[in-house]
């Protein structure tokens, strides 16, 4: 099984749910040759990138890559979220977080302690 869970979140959920609403009703909409109901079910859609944005920064979404198993859960908040995800393109959207480049480069100048002798 993958480490990485990508996606299993109250944000992703959420997001998937209000666009595939919006994909129906724009599809309705060119179905019924009705430009005001198919704008509308754009409208949606695009609805559902700012609803996903905004539960991924208040917590609700996980960062990209490996997390623990304790974390896989889709009801464990993440309280990180604050200082924003190394490498998520959200966080660095809304001006937190650090890229990954900056991250590996503080890494690699912090001293490693030396594994114990056994």
């Amino acid at each position: 099984m993958s480490l990485y869970d990508e996606g299993h979140t109250i944000a992703g959920w959420t997001g998937f749910g209000v666009a595939t609403v919006g994909g129906t009703v724009a599809g309705l909409g060119v179905c019924a040759a009705s430009l005001p109901v198919a704008g509308g079910g754009l409208v949606v859609v695009a609805v559902s990138v700012a609803v996903t944005w905004a539960l991924h920064l208040s917590g609700w979404g996980k960062p990209p890559g490996v997390r623990p198993r304790d974390q896989w859960g889709m009801r464990v908040r993440d309280t990180r979220a604050r200082e924003g995800h190394p490498g998520c393109v959200s966080c660095r959207l809304a001006g937190r977080g650090r890229s990954v480049a900056a991250v590996a480069a503080r890494s690699a100048a912090e001293p490693v302690a030396p594994a114990p002798a056994e």
